[in-house]
C-alpha cells in the first residue's frame, strides 16, 4: 500500500498528533501514531478520543481509496467498542481500516486498533464521498 498523498489538503490536527500515514490501495489503509504522554488519559494509556480518531481516518481513507476522484470521506456515522486499554507513552499503535461496501455516494468499512499483536479497539462507519475541490475546501 504505497500513495504518497493521502489527503488533498492538510489536516493540522492529524499533524498535530503525529499520525504517520503507512499506505491506502484497493479498499484498504493504514496509519500509526508513536504514543507520548500528551496522547494519554488519567490511567496513562491511550485516550479514547486519540483511538477513535485513528479509527475514523483509517476508514476514511479506505473507503476513498476505492473512488479515485473522491476529495474526501465525511463521516456519517462511526460505533467504536474498546476492548482493552492501549499503548502507553513510546508504544506504536497501527490502526487498519477495510471498504466493506460501496455506493457511488457512500462507504461501509471497519477498522481495527492494534498496540502490537493486541487488539486494543474496534470500529465500524459509514462515510460520504465528497468530489467537489470547493466542498473540501470549506471542511
Amino acid at each position: 500500500m504505497d500513495q504518497p498523498r493521502p489527503f488533498p489538503t492538510a489536516i493540522p490536527f492529524l499533524a498535530e498528533l503525529g499520525v504517520e500515514f503507512l499506505g491506502m490501495d484497493n479498499g484498504r489503509a493504514q496509519i500509526a501514531l508513536t504514543l507520548e504522554p500528551r496522547h494519554m488519559n488519567s490511567w496513562r494509556v491511550t485516550h479514547g478520543g486519540v483511538a477513535m480518531t485513528l479509527l475514523d481516518v483509517a476508514m476514511s481513507l479506505a473507503g476513498r481509496s476505492l473512488d479515485p476522484k473522491s476529495r474526501a470521506g465525511v463521516t456519517v456515522e462511526m460505533k467504536t467498542s474498546f476492548l482493552q486499554p492501549g499503548g502507553t507513552p513510546g508504544s506504536r499503535i497501527v490502526a487498519s481500516g477495510l471498504a466493506l461496501h460501496r455506493s457511488t455516494t457512500m462507504c461501509f468499512c471497519e477498522a481495527e486498533l492494534h498496540d502490537g499483536n493486541r487488539l486494543v479497539a474496534k470500529a465500524m462507519g459509514t462515510f460520504k464521498y465528497l468530489k467537489r475541490p470547493d466542498a473540501v475546501d470549506k471542511l
